[in-house]
């Protein structure tokens, strides 16, 4: 009996050790105490130093994206943290941008969220149309996370506003057309909505064309280009319909397609 307990023991020592491990392994594994949370821009896998908004991409709202995520394990519950702008031409850009709180929901580590930009609540107007502005964020501490580690620990964003006329606006060479044929007269707030509609700019408008838009080349058919302007149409009568009054241009004049 005595050899038999002997063996037996031997037998499950090794049990007892496995036990004891995998007891303080999910012990470390499972702490969410001093957790980080690292931010970036890019892409969910990879990030980028900064990234440009251009107020001149739109008339009013515009947004940008960025990528958040926990360094450790998931939780049962929504998890919450803040941005603020600590540093770069915070007052210039102030009542242009809108940070909010933003969550980790309950059981994941990761999202991606939006930081929103109004054109229209710029200060003044002119604000980064000579040069260059930057802005940069960090998450505020509280009781859930600490800031993210090197890199990863805030958001530089570079503003413009600024907005180069296509060249082929007025004229065009052939087999190109100009834009003036198919959506009138150029002013810098038609163009800024087209881009804020449409997602395209600076593309040509070709006769040979035998798709409706190439997208490696950036060029459209002379059939799309007037569905495109069709399109700006109906998305003006939605802001004017939307909105205390027309959109005017920026000499006062309300735009038309």
């Amino acid at each position: 009996m005595r050899l038999m307990n002997k063996w037996t023991l031997l037998l499950l020592a090794p049990c007892f050790l496995l036990l004891s491990s995998c007891s303080k392994e999910e012990v470390s594994v499972y702490d969410t105490e001093n957790t980080s949370l690292n931010i970036w821009l890019g892409t969910p896998a990879i990030s980028v130093d900064s990234v440009i908004y251009n107020y001149s991409y739109s008339v009013d709202v515009g947004f940008l994206l960025f990528h958040a995520r926990v360094a450790g394990m998931p939780v049962d519950y929504d998890r919450a943290f803040e941005l603020e702008a600590f540093d770069g031409d915070v007052a210039l850009a102030e009542g242009s941008y809108f940070l909010r709180t933003y969550t980790i929901p309950a059981g994941e580590v990761q999202i991606q969220d939006t930081i929103f930009f109004d054109t229209s609540k710029l200060r003044n107007p002119a604000s980064f149309s000579t040069s260059d502005g930057r802005i940069y964020l960090r998450m505020k501490e509280n009781t859930e996370f600490q800031t993210g580690a090197g890199e990863r620990s805030q958001l530089k964003i570079v503003l413009k506003n600024y907005l180069a006329k296509p060249a082929e606006w007025d004229a065009a060479t052939y087999p190109l057309m100009a834009y003036q044929g198919i959506f009138g007269d150029y002013s810098r707030v038609k163009y800024q909505f087209m881009i804020q509609v449409l997602g395209m700019m600076d593309f040509h408008i070709d006769y040979r064309a035998s798709v409706p838009y190439d997208e490696a080349n950036n060029t459209v058919s002379y059939n799309y280009a007037l569905y495109l302007a069709n399109k700006m149409r109906q998305a003006l009568d939605e802001y004017n319909a939307t909105h205390s009054t027309p959109l005017t241009d920026e000499t006062g004049t309300v735009v038309t397609f």
